[in-house]
């Protein structure tokens, strides 16, 4: 334990330096999180009106019982937004782990370290680690700004309770933290096998796309975001993180990595 503390210490001396790192782990929660506010803040006057006519069927699925027709339209516009959060988690952890091994080839600082008797396991674990930590509590104090900004700018509990249910806090508290583990281990394998940190983050992105895919299809009305879908994405992110990291050991090969680099 004490060597993974000394890689995660070690991660984020280095990593900190990069100013595009720094940028991702403060700015970026806030940006995300100032988009759902703004749509909330924005949306005011039509949660405090009713509408007359039926309310659309995309409205109702998002709608509690006992909401007004404008008030269901507060809280449908306000959730296709909500995705936001699951962005903060995998795009965080590219930055840091893209970087990890790609990054400390260049600034030659990997060669001492896969040259001591750490175990591969101890140490992408401790990269693990140094790139999730960040990510998760960056994601969760976005969450906790936004639900205090809710709390604060809705004029109706029953819009907060629809907005701060328990689908979007499974999303945040046990989704976040799998997707950032996902992410992770998907820039460690891309950065243990490229020799630019430009291309191991570019490549590394990629993992993002699932996330926009299901955010364009929730604006669309392809699907609808429920608590049932949430715990099905847990269980399969489960799923894939284990064989995510079981490729990203398989694929760490330090001796072709100290010879291959030159």
């Amino acid at each position: 334990m004490q060597k993974i503390k000394i890689i995660i210490r070690k991660e984020w001396a280095e990593v900190f330096k990069n100013k595009m790192v720094i940028f991702s782990v403060i700015f970026l929660p806030l940006m995300l999180t100032a988009l759902p506010l703004g749509i909330l803040y924005f949306t005011q006057d039509a949660g405090m009106s009713d509408f007359s006519s039926e309310m659309p069927a995309e409205f109702e699925a998002v709608c509690p019982e006992g909401l007004s027709g404008g008030e269901c339209f507060q809280v449908y516009m306000v959730s296709q937004f909500m995705l936001m959060f699951m962005i903060i988690p995998l795009i965080i952890p590219v930055n840091i782990a893209a970087f990890s091994v790609v990054g400390e080839k260049t600034n030659h600082s990997l060669e001492p370290l896969l040259a001591t008797p750490i175990t591969t396991a101890e140490l992408l674990t401790g990269k693990n680690l140094a790139a999730a930590i960040p990510a998760v509590l960056a994601t969760w104090v976005g969450f906790a700004i936004y639900a205090i900004g809710t709390i604060l700018i809705s004029q109706s509990p029953g819009v907060t309770r629809a907005i701060l249910d328990a689908k979007w806090l499974g999303a945040i508290f046990i989704v976040g933290p799998l997707m950032a583990i996902l992410s992770v281990n998907f820039s460690l394998i891309v950065s243990s096998r490229v020799t630019d940190p430009r291309v191991a983050e570019q490549l590394s992105a990629i993992v993002i796309l699932p996330v926009l895919l299901v955010f364009f299809a929730q604006i669309s009305g392809l699907i609808l975001i429920n608590q049932q879908l949430v715990l099905l994405m847990g269980l399969i992110l489960m799923g894939v993180d284990a064989l995510v990291l079981y490729l990203a050991v398989r694929l760490f090969q330090r001796e072709n990595i100290l010879t291959r680099w030159k």
